[in-house]
């Protein structure tokens, strides 16, 4: 690939090699040659600067999880080398909770989660990204519920005042990324219309784009089988936010010799915590939800499905407004 390394023969071999060295390797301090000196990553928790804060953060969760393994399930992309590459990379992880840290005390737990990270390579290095990890999986499988846990959080970073505020409708940060041109005909962005629609205007729309054996894992590590438990689960989302607005951040679409076409978009939710669904009774909280899911087609539809959403994140800014 022009601008990469020679090791590199394509955007997932880039993304899988260096996600081991870093993590499985222990090579922490090769982020400083990976990560641009001003990448921005963003998570529900917030926004991180640089390659340092990058390396401070990875070597906490090292701490806390030193057996921890990234088994990468896909790498979903699109660019070029001319104006660079965007990825989707959706990560199984398993570790065990071996040391005290962001989760508490150790608990000697042993957990398999999901993380989907959205990076924008060029020239040997990724410069942007975003990073949705399923921390209601993490912290139900240590035994808290999401709820409590950001009740703790935001105790332990000193209360409503002095505690870090989620990423937010206010978060403003430009982004150096722009994205290839994509026919519109693509199944990228006909995932994205099944998205906005099953947010939008849900009547009939399992039963036209799913696959009646449709598999959904679902954020809190959850599956969900078949278009009922889909559908439920999307509109106990829907039901929670029932004006907020949903958009459409990215949409990416792949086609794999011998592979089923797959597709990967992030999106966000914005607006109210204005009724009850997977967030108890309605609060008015602002609340902004960052998501990314993957998805693979069958000749009947979307037959496996990937949801990404932290609802810690959620919860924190529900307890930020009703204290």
């Amino acid at each position: 690939m022009k601008g990469f390394a020679e090791q590199f023969k394509d955007l997932p071999d880039y993304i899988l090699k260096i996600t081991y060295q870093i993590w499985e390797n222990k090579d922490v301090e090769s982020i400083m040659q990976y990560y641009a000196a001003d990448i921005p990553v963003r998570s529900p928790s917030g926004v991180i600067y640089g390659p340092e804060a990058v390396i401070k953060a990875t070597k906490e969760t090292l701490h806390e999880f030193p057996d921890r393994q990234l088994l990468g399930e896909d790498v979903i992309w699109i660019g070029d080398e001319e104006n660079g590459f965007l990825s989707s990379h959706r990560i199984l992880s398993k570790a065990t909770h071996q040391k005290d840290g962001v989760y508490g005390p150790a608990t000697g737990k042993k957990l398999v989660y999901r993380v989907i990270a959205d990076c924008a390579c060029r020239n040997n290095q990724v410069y942007d990204e975003w990073l949705v990890r399923d921390q209601g999986s993490i912290v139900r499988q240590i035994g808290i519920e999401p709820k409590i846990f950001a009740a703790n959080q935001i105790q332990s970073e000193g209360g409503n005042d002095k505690c870090s505020i989620p990423f937010n409708a206010s978060t403003i940060i430009e982004s150096k990324y722009v994205a290839s041109p994509q026919s519109t005909l693509d199944m990228g962005q006909d995932y994205g219309s099944i998205l906005k629609n099953v947010m939008d205007s849900p009547t009939n729309i399992f039963q036209e784009n799913y696959d009646r054996a449709v598999r959904q894992e679902q954020a809190g590590g959850m599956t969900g089988y078949g278009r009922d438990e889909v559908e439920n689960f999307w509109m106990k989302l829907r039901s929670s936010f029932p004006d907020a607005r949903f958009t459409l951040e990215h949409c990416a679409y792949l086609h794999e010799k011998n592979q089923p076409n797959k597709a990967a978009i992030r999106w966000s939710l914005i607006g109210k915590h204005s009724g009850n669904g997977l967030f108890g009774p309605p609060t008015q909280a602002d609340v902004y939800i960052m998501g990314i899911c993957h998805a693979e087609f069958s000749s009947q539809g979307i037959k496996n499905e990937w949801v990404l959403f932290d609802e810690t994140a959620v919860w924190k800014q529900i307890l930020l407004k009703t204290g």
